[in-house]
């Protein structure tokens, strides 16, 4: 029999009868034979509730004890799912990020795990027990909670999964798995049985939602199997392994991702000398925006047009900056646009495949779609294009690459 860490989400646990739910599907794999962790978040909204109240007494929350109210959230799931659990006659045992010793740095709301202590888990789950783990938190040496920041709870349960050795790291969520791309944009868009680490990850970077980028960063480290399943219907999900497919009729480009959050800034005229772009991106970077596309061009006159990318939040902020360095640099004229989108192919099949990009690029001026920016990498490439265009770029080039048809998907 294996060994399983589950992680369940805010939507899986958000209320008394979903949280029944969850403990029935734990005992269908506790009476299996398997052995049990579950790693669960919050009810949904809890964390957004106890954030609010933190906001009702200060803008500026003390990050301390930020980690102490927002860490309580899960700390009622755990103790719910252990009495249902109980209730179906399972042993079960609850514990803190604390209590399982999971031990972290000291930076309040986004704290790494440094290491995990498993002696007691393992204790736990000789005598047969389910454990029931509070994601997002941990500890640190003087003992002070701490949270692990967006994504924590699937964070948790890969780390616990890598220190057991487990079988699986299984993340329940409201979607059944990975898919070609947005089933609400593409409504050919199909579930893929398998992708690999790498494919997920830029998947998730590029502005698909499923899971987050650090907790498939960890999977991918410590090569834990990483399963997405929905919570409310049952279906093998999708594997997110190490393993690359070598069928033939495997599709080249495995899914289509696509960001909306998304603002572009052009510095335009800019004396062509060396250092230039760190002079342009250093005040963006010391005001801890980050930067995404860069596309730099030189003119015939000597002078340089500079244009990036930065998350459309950031925009007012990212545009006055450059203002002050165009007016430093003796620039010719500063522009802006909040209103693009990014769209990217991802396929580990581009690294044996010519003319991916070719074929994008043709797709896109079938439909009259203008290119503004381009960024490539071994397995993606990305375009960036005028955000009322972006539905119809995804729809053109899901058809165009064939993934909405049944046997594309990989088996």
């Amino acid at each position: 029999m294996a060994l399983f860490v589950q992680k369940y989400g805010g939507t899986s646990v958000g209320s008394v009868e979903r949280i029944e739910a969850v403990a029935d599907k734990v005992k269908r794999f506790k009476d299996q034979g398997h052995d049990i962790v579950v790693v669960v978040s919050a009810m949904s909204g809890e964390t957004n509730r106890l954030i609010g109240l933190a906001k009702d007494i200060t803008d500026n929350p003390d990050p301390r004890e930020y980690d102490v109210l927002v860490s309580t959230g899960e700390q009622v799931t755990i103790s719910l799912l252990s009495m249902a659990l109980k209730k179906r006659g399972l042993g079960a045992k609850s514990y803190t990020g604390g209590q399982v010793r999971i031990h972290t740095d000291s930076s309040h709301t986004k704290a790494r795990i440094q290491s995990i202590d498993t002696s007691k888990m393992r204790s736990d789950l000789d005598e047969g027990n389910v454990i029931v783990v509070a994601g997002f938190q941990g500890m640190d040496d003087d003992g002070n909670i701490t949270t692990l920041g967006r994504g924590g709870s699937d964070t948790t349960g890969v780390a616990l999964a890598a220190a057991l050795k487990a079988d699986e790291c299984q993340i329940y969520t409201d979607v059944d798995g990975v898919y070609t791309t947005d089933p609400r944009v593409v409504e050919g868009a199909r579930r893929l049985d398998k992708i690999t680490f790498e494919e997920m990850l830029e998947m998730a970077s590029l502005g698909s939602k499923v899971l987050q980028i650090r907790s498939v960063e960890f999977a991918g480290k410590y090569n834990v199997p990483l399963r997405v399943l929905s919570s409310f219907q049952d279906g093998g999900g999708t594997l997110i392994t190490t393993e690359e497919t070598d069928s033939v009729e495997n599709p080249i480009i495995s899914g289509i991702a696509f960001n909306r959050d998304e603002a572009k800034l052009t510095v335009l005229g800019v004396p062509d000398l060396p250092g230039i772009a760190s002079r342009i991106l250093g005040p963006v970077s010391s005001a801890n925006i980050e930067v995404d596309m860069i596309v730099q061009n030189v003119a015939a006159d000597q002078t340089t047009d500079f244009t990036f990318t930065v998350h459309r939040n950031d925009y007012d902020k990212a545009l006055a900056i450059l203002e002050e360095t165009a007016n430093e640099l003796g620039a010719r004229e500063v522009k802006g646009d909040n209103k693009i989108a990014k769209v990217s192919i991802v396929g580990v099949g581009m690294r044996s495949h010519a003319g991916v990009a070719s074929n994008m690029f043709t797709t896109l001026a079938k439909e009259n779609i203008n290119i503004q920016m381009i960024s490539t990498s071994e397995i993606k490439v990305s375009v960036v294009i005028s955000e009322k265009y972006m539905e119809l770029a995804v729809r053109a080039l899901h058809s165009a690459f064939e993934l909405d048809q049944a046997d594309s998907v990989a088996e």
